[in-house]
């Protein structure tokens, strides 16, 4: 009878074995959404508390749990300015799941604040940074719009840790913790983006309207599954999907703006649309977005400049700068384990400039006067493509992305005038910010001046970029934890090409009038400018004229030659890493190898000017380089969870830079001058421009270490340490003493130096009140060393662009028809270059800015902006404040516009 029994319980253990055997796992797919749906979630924190496994909501507020064992599980969601709520789930045999889920709203004005009001991108952009597995910084697309920011560079300004560099006034490149912006990566919806402007890696983010911009994700520790060439960080742009609203979407923005300075107002027009619509019988598969933004701004500035001994410059501009954007994606998904997509991207920035200057240059009684005109054209596009997929295999991943962008900066049909003149009455005690300068009636009108020269220029940089890249995942279970293993490669293929072509005439100007090109004098505002030059008229007589002037033909080459050149740059990639939970501790480690091959070629151009032989001329010859490196880069990233609201981060990682084009470019450009001496004899003398093909790329060590606090609602308190020791620092040095370079009196050529460090700290304190009250500061407080040539003998200083105090400070107010902003950024002054043997310093800057809004109704309201209010200029100087090298004013700018949403 035991034996019987026996048997009887070993058939039962056997057939319940068998029964689990041959259970299948199941899946859950779930979306995180308002309860009306019209709104999803992304960074939301997902848990299954049985299994200890989470997860984080994308863009579209979905996420997915593979491989379950059949049974019940609650599911556990967090979210910064939501209660944490629990749901209860079933997961049967085989089957997947489908469910949405939704806030813990208890309060519909907390509902409506969260989903609609303007503390919804605060709350988005915190609820991701909190999620995200290395050290993020974000900007979401309703938090652009909170402030008066045109262009993606302007929205990143306000970020711990970032700073802009302006150009006329407008933000222009992005400093990640104050390393130059060459040494960052800029990607756009995954995909380098090459840089328009010719000699440099920089993308000039003001070519990027704001209203085309989704989100903006600053990386400042790198993953071994992105790019490496990140010292700085990484930003990456991401254009609007379809998936990422709830329904059908669109957008309309109106405006009118008005610069103070020179009184003009500028229209500007924006949409938007999206929609997810059935397609191919399958529902709501096919998402398609558009977005257009159109922006035409007339402004203008006034500057002075000075080079600190005897010359001081006058300068007016006025301005015309358009922005033409538009971006189209498409996204289908079959079903929810596959989904394809394109994305789109084209921008265009022109820059009509015209600039009249006069150039005081003191001598004594040899002193003497340039008037100058600058009528430039200049047009920056850039476009980009992605297409791609992604493809879940039961607990497999496969994402995959080919790209091609192209960017170019076309400056065609450069028109610079020279007239000069002396025998004047000029002083000037050269002090203070704004040095005064005398000069007499004469020297104020244009009839005492003779045209000097006329150039005449067409430049055309273009930079082109093909990229592929395949990642591969695996989710597994390692010893009880949650576990991830993840492998890929990339490779790029970029060209960038600089063509110059440079006509200068200094012929005989005798017979021409300067008097017949003088205009009414500009409204200048530092002191008197003196007659205006008429742009129409210098225009219009150099192009019934040219072929009657003569063409300097040696200077027209030397400039034009030397300035063109082609760099080609292969990289290939491939990476290994790993991602686990344990506990509290999510540890992502991993290595990254790139391979690099880059050429170069160009000509090395000479000009020879020899009185013993009575000859005069340029020679040309080609010159070319090429090298070849290669990286082995890990990294490793931590981040502890010691509560709900504590979260600790460190990351060790290794990453690099490539130098800039210009740096690395094969190009010479020599001048070689043979005069006879006192003795009678002959001497050479010889100097010398020149690029390095053999530059290495900077390389970077960083360490970094944080503590954020969220309290629960929207908000959070953080400080962090970073700590960067970069090797191979490129400075510009004199390298005549080098057996290449014998019989040189001076050559100028980009080298790598010494190491430089950088270390900081960061400090972020972001409040949403529940009467209204919003309160965000952030500062960056750093320390940098370089070692560079001062006079040809080694400096330490610290590095170029590295302010040591960085901030911002907003004040805001928002209810159901209001929503306010008050910021003020901040930026201690720095070093800008060593020029000759003098420091040259930019001076701090602060500028105070507001933004508000009245709301008509929820889908329409009324804004006014309101551009540096305390109308700070921008200032440089040598060595002290007292010595000017630049002082430039832009003046305030009011901005009225209207915003529909639907």
């Amino acid at each position: 009878m035991k034996i019987y029994k026996s048997k009887v319980a070993l058939a039962c253990m056997a057939a319940m074995i068998s029964a689990q055997a041959m259970a299948e796992e199941g899946n859950l797919l779930g979306r995180l959404g308002d309860a009306n749906n019209k709104a999803w979630f992304e960074g939301a924190s997902i848990r299954i508390k049985e299994l200890n496994v989470s997860t984080v909501t994308k863009g579209d507020g979905s996420f997915r749990f593979n491989a379950l064992p059949p049974g019940d599980y609650t599911l556990e969601i967090r979210y910064l300015g939501a209660p944490k709520s629990e749901h209860k789930v079933r997961i049967l045999d085989g089957e997947t799941l489908q469910q949405r889920f939704s806030l813990g709203l208890n309060e519909p004005k907390l509902d409506e604040l969260i989903v609609y009001g303007q503390r919804a991108g605060q709350a988005n952009a915190l609820n991701m940074q909190r999620s995200a597995d290395n050290l993020k910084s974000i900007v979401s697309s309703d938090a652009i719009g909170q402030f008066p920011d045109q262009n993606a560079a302007e929205a990143l300004q306000r970020l711990p840790g970032l700073s802009i560099e302006r150009d006329q006034g407008e933000g222009r490149f992005v400093g990640i913790r104050g390393i130059d912006p060459n040494l960052n990566n800029v990607t756009i919806n995954g995909m380098n983006i090459p840089s328009p402007e010719a000699g440099v890696r920089s993308v000039a983010l003001d070519v990027i309207p704001s209203e085309l911009i989704e989100g903006l994700e600053v990386t400042k520790s790198v993953t071994s599954d992105m790019d490496a060439d990140a010292i700085g960080g990484s930003v990456e742009v991401k254009s609007l999907s379809a998936f990422d609203r709830a329904g059908r979407s669109a957008s309309l923005t109106m405006q009118a703006s008005r610069n103070e300075l020179r009184s003009e107002t500028s229209p500007k027009v924006s949409g938007s649309y999206t929609e997810v619509m059935d397609f191919a019988g399958l529902q709501d598969s096919l998402g398609v977005a558009v977005a257009l933004s159109w922006f035409d701004r007339d402004f203008g500035s006034d500057n002075i400049e000075s080079n600190g001994d005897d010359e001081i410059e006058q300068r007016f501009y006025q301005i015309n700068r358009k922005r033409i954007g538009g971006a189209l994606n498409l996204d289908f998904r079959p079903d929810f384990d596959n989904q394809y997509y394109l994305r789109s991207l084209y921008s265009r920035f022109s820059d009509d400039e015209y600039r009249q200057a006069n150039t005081f240059t003191f001598d004594g009684d040899d002193s003497e006067i340039e008037r100058s005109s600058k009528d430039r054209y200049e047009k920056q596009e850039i476009l980009s493509f992605t297409a791609g997929g992604e493809h879940q295999l039961q607990q497999w991943h496969l994402s995959y992305q080919l790209g091609y962008a192209e960017s170019s900066e076309d400056e065609p049909a450069a028109l610079y005038y020279k007239f000069k003149g002396d025998g004047f009455a000029i002083s000037s005690d050269f002090q203070g910010q704004i040095p005064v300068l005398e000069q007499d009636d004469a020297a104020k009108s244009l009839a005492n001046y003779e045209v000097d020269e006329i150039s005449f220029e067409d430049n055309l940089s273009e930079d082109k970029e093909l990229s592929f890249k395949l990642d591969v995942s695996h989710d597994f279970e390692l010893a009880g934890h949650s576990a991830q293993f993840k492998f890929g490669g990339k490779y790029r293929s970029r060209e960038k090409q600089t063509n110059a072509n440079i006509s200068i005439y200094d012929g005989d100007f005798d017979a021409l009038e300067a008097a017949q090109f003088s205009a009414s004098t500009p409204d200048w505002g530092l002191g008197d400018f003196g007659e205006g030059l008429n742009r129409q008229g210098l225009r219009s007589y150099f192009n019934a004229n040219r072929s009657n002037l003569e063409l300097a033909e040696l200077d027209s080459e030397l400039e034009s030659k030397g300035a063109s050149y082609q760099s080609d740059e292969d990289i290939l990639a491939a990476y290994l890493m790993g991602k686990i939970d344990i506990d509290n501790l999510r540890v992502v480690a991993g290595l990254r190898y790139e391979q690099t091959d880059f050429a170069t070629h160009g000509q090395r151009v000479e000009l020879i000017e020899d009185e013993q032989t009575d000859e005069e001329k340029v020679v040309n010859s080609p010159w070319q380089g090429k090298r070849n490196y290669h990286h082995l880069l890990p990294s490793l990233n931590l981040r502890y969870e010691f509560s709900d609201q504590l979260i600790g981060r460190f990351a060790y990682t290794q990453t690099i830079a490539r130098p800039k084009f210009e740096d690395s470019a094969a190009f010479q450009i020599i001048e070689s001058k043979t005069e006879e001496n006192d003795d009678g004899g002959f001497d050479t003398e010889r100097e010398a421009e020149v690029g390095n093909p053999e530059l290495k790329p900077f390389e970077s060590t960083n360490l970094d270490l944080s503590l954020e606090y969220y309290p629960g609602d929207i908000g959070v308190l953080s400080a962090g340490y970073f700590y960067k020791d970069i090797d191979n620092f490129v400075i510009l040095a004199d390298v005549s003493h080098l057996d290449a370079w014998q019989g040189y009196e001076e050559v100028t050529q980009p080298i790598n130096g010494e190491s430089a460090k950088v270390q900081g700290v960061e400090l972020s304190w972001v409040k949403s009140f529940d009467n209204g009250l919003l309160v965000a500061a952030n500062a960056t407080l750093t320390d940098s060393e370089a070692v560079t040539l001062l006079d040809g003998e080694r400096f330490e200083t610290s590095l170029p662009n590295q302010s040591d105090k960085v901030g911002n400070l907003t004040f805001g107010y928002e209810d159901e028809q209001w929503s306010l902003r008050l910021t003020l950024s901040h930026k201690s002054e720095n070093l800008e270059e060593i020029d000759g043997d003098m420091l040259r310093m930019e001076d701090a800057h602060q500028q105070l800015d507001f933004s508000g809004k009245y709301y008509l109704s929820p889908q329409m309201h009324l804004y006014f902006n309101a551009i540096n209010l305390n109308d700070e200029p921008y200032y440089h100087y040598f060595g002290r404040r007292s010595v000017n090298a630049q002082y430039e004013e832009y003046g305030r700018t009011f901005e009225l516009g209207f915003n529909w949403t639907l």
